[in-house]
């Protein structure tokens, strides 16, 4: 191997997600062991917790196969043996035969997920009292509320939340050092498949630990099963998906992943000894994680040597890169117009009374109240999440053409999300396009509104 190929192969990989646009928070690359390259976009940096979303899921299956070790449980007992204060007074058969194998491999007996955010106050519970459809163990369909059961029934067993019990046998034995917290559903209960804040360090450190089989830790069994193949996903949308899925994780073109929205990735290359963990927030992206998927399998892994061992001179290694955040591209050309505030006729999508304007500064009047958003043309800043100012944020902005301006805002606390907007102005009217990712800060934020220039009103 050239002495500088696998650098070059890391910056490839690294300019490619930037041309790409993909809104990146950070990663760490290590082969056998050793850190070969690390990057955090602005603001991100390192040792600070990040929402894992469903790898949470992987964690929770990780204590339940402790569980199993320990003699507690049996994969193949029905899980509703363990609730039967929650059944219904007639539970249906597909639940009765539904096995705790079952619920790790997403073979389920629904659909989707039971239970509902922000109407349920106990999430496992929503899947005992549900309403199952199809006989359990026969298809794939991806259902965190049964990563709630399963956080639940570790709750059950061990008397701690999951948090608490992976604390003492997982994180510190580990020494992962750095904070971390559960997001909790309304009931006090871990939320098992999406709830984990957690640093990329840590998550790196754990992923290290699984590749080598689980250093005694985790059971060595569990780790063997956990990254195979347990059900097919051949409908599954995205590409990266259709290789099967595990115990609570994804298979992938190379191995397998810990996989949760929005680009919090672990990929593990047990070919390579090769560990590759992200942060990111791809949501505004439909195809944004498979991006991730495809920059590293097609600009990195090939170079990987096959024996894991890379030369201890190697140059440029490792690398440690501190990176702008994804910021739009800015026509320099353009000369900003349009300033004024415009009056929105009511009611419209975006709840939209009035929107003013400078050359830096956007602020919305809503129903829901009025935000204020301060830009700079080509770059991003720090902000706050418009008209919730304890909720960190980024906002980047630039004249994409010629009365177009863009503006993309993106939350950065416990639930990555962000939306983007368009403000096409002409001739005294102004249309706002905008779309968002999913959560509720994001509401409001989708659809289109147009406004008039109101002569003489004063921008604010």
């Amino acid at each position: 191997m050239e002495s500088s190929c696998l650098a070059r192969c890391i910056l490839r990989f690294t300019e490619r997600l930037q041309r790409e646009d993909v809104n990146m928070h950070g990663f760490l690359l290590s082969v056998s062991g050793r850190e070969i390259a690390k990057a955090y976009w602005f603001p991100f940096r390192e040792g600070l917790p990040h929402r894992l979303y469903s790898v949470s899921k992987t964690f929770t299956g990780i204590a339940v196969g402790m569980l199993a070790e320990d003699g507690l449980l049996s994969l193949d007992q029905p899980v509703a043996g363990f609730f039967l204060d929650w059944l219904p007074e007639k539970p249906s058969p597909f639940l009765l035969r539904l096995t705790i194998r079952d619920m790790l491999r997403m073979a389920t007996c629904y659909r989707r997920t039971a239970y509902r955010e922000g109407v349920d106050e106990n999430w496992a519970l929503s899947f005992f009292t549900g309403t199952p459809d199809h006989e359990p163990g026969m298809v794939f369909a991806y259902d965190t509320g049964c990563s709630q059961v399963l956080a639940a029934l570790v709750k059950r067993i061990s008397g701690q939340e999951v948090i608490s019990f992976l604390e003492n046998r997982l994180f510190r034995p580990l020494g992962c050092l750095d904070p971390r917290q559960w997001l909790r559903d309304p009931s006090g209960c871990c939320q098992g498949g999406t709830g984990l804040c957690m640093s990329l360090r840590d998550m790196h450190r754990v992923s290290e630990c699984l590749l080598r089989g689980g250093d005694g830790l985790v059971p060595g069994w569990y780790v063997r099963e956990m990254g195979k193949k347990q059900i097919g996903t051949s409908l599954q949308e995205n590409e990266e998906e259709r290789y099967g899925y595990g115990w609570q994780c994804w298979r992938t073109r190379a191995g397998w992943a810990l996989y949760g929205m929005g680009g919090q990735l672990s990929v593990l290359c047990p070919d390579r000894q090769a560990v590759l963990s992200t942060i990111a927030d791809t949501r505004l992206d439909p195809v944004g994680v498979q991006r991730i998927y495809d920059a590293f399998f097609e600009e990195v892994w090939p170079y990987l040597p096959e024996d894991g061992r890379i030369p201890e001179d190697e140059a440029g290694l490792p690398l440690e890169l501190d990176l702008p955040a994804a910021g739009l591209a800015d026509d320099e050309a353009v000369s900003p117009s349009g300033e004024g505030c415009y009056i929105f006729c009511e009611p419209n999508p975006l709840g939209l009374k009035s929107l003013s304007l400078t050359r830096r500064e956007l602020v919305l009047v809503r129903n829901s109240g009025s935000a204020v958003l301060s830009f700079a043309r080509g770059k991003t800043l720090e902000t706050s999440w418009p008209g919730a100012p304890e909720v960190p944020a980024t906002v980047s902005a630039a004249w994409v053409d010629t009365g177009n301006l863009r503006l993309r805002c993106h939350a950065v606390g416990n639930a990555p999300c962000g939306f983007d907007m368009l403000l096409s102005l002409r001739d005294g009217f102004v249309t706002v396009r905008s779309r968002c990712s999913s959560d509720p800060l994001t509401a409001g934020y989708d659809g289109i509104a147009s406004g008039t220039l109101q002569k003489g009103v004063p921008y604010r």
